[in-house]
């Protein structure tokens, strides 16, 4: 019996660029050496939890496991209740990671130093086309992470289905530069399969602040490729600095606004694609939203109405898919997406449900009742973005202890803010909780900048954060570009406080620090603090105009 296979790589040449690492190429025979070299020292277990973060070892870790018949497994966090989870789905599951400091709770495998051997005979590997690529795993309603299987086949198809839409079968050897992570199923897609199954090359690194991308797109030759998402490119575009051409930019994990998009492209002067598609079904559409709001599906892809909703199948989607999001069709093979569905949460590119969080906050012990909800975006503060907040009765628990029990079990970024602690939840004769009613509490809370329902004391203070033109840290962060690093900020942040609340912050810790805007020299800074509570102390600094950072204080080890 035949078996149907495909190639690992599309590069024909021993000698063709694979990826550019530190600045410097790496060719395909070095790459598929580098492959067999950690395929014979893996562990034998079948399922792998592959967290490096230096993009050449996390796509050499999955060429070697797609070589030795392995299955990588990709969550959409790792978090010790997520981990725990994936440890009962796949008992022999390890994890192999780049970091020596790792803290997954995995037995664990350190991605080896690779010797440069003698070449061996130039031979692409052809992979299965049913062979178990990867389970990608999403949350629903219930709190366990359900499993979805990708095949190798039907992922080559997405993606070279794909590559087409981009314009990337060009024959010119493209370079991929992307700020998003590869173990995300967008990044997977876009930034590490897209230059394997079209012989374009992929850069190793994954910059993160504006001038670390500029850095990235500059060290990489052209054509080059921007793999981002929406909140990326705005804080880009905010930053106002020059970056390198760019021939094409990518966004996805988030919806595009058309007036970011057209700002975009006028600011690089290039072509800006976004895609569309989930963790289940993979990218099965792509539109420049700058000149439409029409997508376009995939090649075979098609939507079906069915029962009050869509479903996507055909082409590599690998079963009949409900999707969530609310859907018009407009052709065969065009359609307009009008909106999440209720049910759906995306934050910072991060998807959940209300149900899955709603279950992990009422699993803590101590919690009576409890229930994620959205404030509206007139009450955040005009930025017009709709913000997670709580409610909760737990009379034993402290705000700071619900956050570290939450912290455990559901991604950061879902981090209730602010998290209210109420004697009862105002549920109406049926049960429900009324939206007006929610809201209600988050005014209340913002307008006390404290914790409604118990009566607790918002100690708040506001003074101004000095932090000179001259500071040293601006010399090397960046040369040229100016900006004061976050530790730096943090660092000023913590002093100020312990000044201005005559305490010693040695018994406190930070649970979160969120870094919103970049600091140039001669920006004028306000610290706001306030303690709702005798464990909590939370920190907005301000410049004139914007928030640049938030975070919180807790006491305890």
């Amino acid at each position: 019996m035949s078996v149907d296979t495909s190639p690992l790589l599309a590069h024909e040449s021993p000698a063709a660029i694979v990826a550019y690492r530190e600045g410097l190429p790496i060719d395909a025979r070095r790459f598929l050496a580098d492959a067999v070299q950690l395929a014979e020292r893996l562990p034998a277990a079948v399922h792998v939890l592959n967290v490096c973060v230096d993009r050449y070892q996390f796509t050499v870790g999955l060429a070697a496991c797609l070589m030795t018949g392995r299955v990588s497994l990709l969550p959409s966090t790792h978090t010790p209740e997520v981990i725990r989870q994936l440890a009962q789905f796949a008992p022999d599951v390890f994890c192999l990671t780049d970091a020596r400091a790792c803290a997954i709770d995995l037995p664990r495998f350190e991605f080896p130093e690779l010797a440069q051997g003698p070449e061996v005979a130039w031979k692409i590997p052809r992979i299965p086309t049913l062979q178990l690529a990867a389970i990608v795993f999403t949350s629903g309603s219930t709190g366990t992470p359900l499993p979805y299987k990708k095949t190798w086949g039907k992922l080559a198809r997405c993606v070279l289905d794909g590559a087409a839409r981009l314009g990337l079968l060009d024959g010119r050897s493209h370079t991929l530069i992307g700020t998003v992570p590869a173990q995300h199923m967008y990044g997977l897609e876009s930034t590490v399969l897209l230059a394997l199954l079209t012989g374009n090359a992929f850069s190793a690194e994954r910059p993160f602040y504006p001038a670390d991308v500029c850095a990235a797109v500059a060290a990489a030759p052209r054509p080059r490729v921007l793999i981002s998402t929406p909140v990326h490119l705005r804080t880009i575009l905010a930053a106002g600095i020059d970056v390198p051409p760019i021939e094409l930019i990518v966004s996805a994990t988030a919806p595009l606004a058309q007036s970011l998009a057209r700002d975009v492209e006028s600011k690089f002067q290039t072509r800006l694609l976004e895609i569309y598609g989930s963790t289940e079904t993979g990218q099965i559409a792509t539109r420049r939203t700058a000149l439409s709001p029409t997508w376009r599906l995939w090649p075979n892809v098609r939507l079906i109405a069915r029962d009050d909703q869509m479903f996507a199948q055909g082409g590599h989607v690998e079963q009949m898919t409900a999707m969530c999001d609310v859907i018009e069709i407009t052709g065969d093979e065009e359609f307009l997406l009008h909106g999440r569905t209720a049910d759906l949460v995306n934050v910072a590119g991060k998807r959940s449900s209300f149900g899955y969080l709603n279950t992990q906050l009422n699993a803590i012990p101590g919690v009576v009742d409890g229930a994620f909800f959205l404030r509206d975006a007139d009450i955040t503060g005009g930025t017009g973005v709709a913000r997670l907040a709580a409610a909760v009765v737990a009379p034993s628990l402290s705000a700071a202890q619900l956050t570290d029990q939450l912290r455990q079990r559901i991604d950061p970024v879902f981090l209730p803010r602010p998290l209210l602690l109420l004697d009862q939840l105002p549920r109406n004769a049926t049960g429900k909780l009324p939206h007006q009613a929610l809201q209600s509490l988050a005014e209340r809370h913002l307008r006390t900048n404290g914790e409604p329902g118990r009566g607790v004391p918002v100690q708040a203070s506001r003074s101004e954060l000095r932090i000179g033109e001259d500071h040293a840290s601006f010399a090397g962060h960046f040369p040229g570009f100016p900006i004061l690093p976050g530790a730096v900020l943090l660092n000023e942040v913590l002093h100020e406080i312990e000044r201005c609340r005559s305490i010693d912050l040695r018994q406190w810790r930070v649970a979160s620090a969120k870094f919103l805007e970049i600091v140039r020299p001669g920006d004028t800074l306000t610290l706001e603090h306030s303690a709702p509570n005798d464990a909590t102390i939370s920190f907005v600094i301000r410049t004139a105009s914007r928030a640049v950072a938030s975070g919180t204080l807790v006491h305890g080890a």
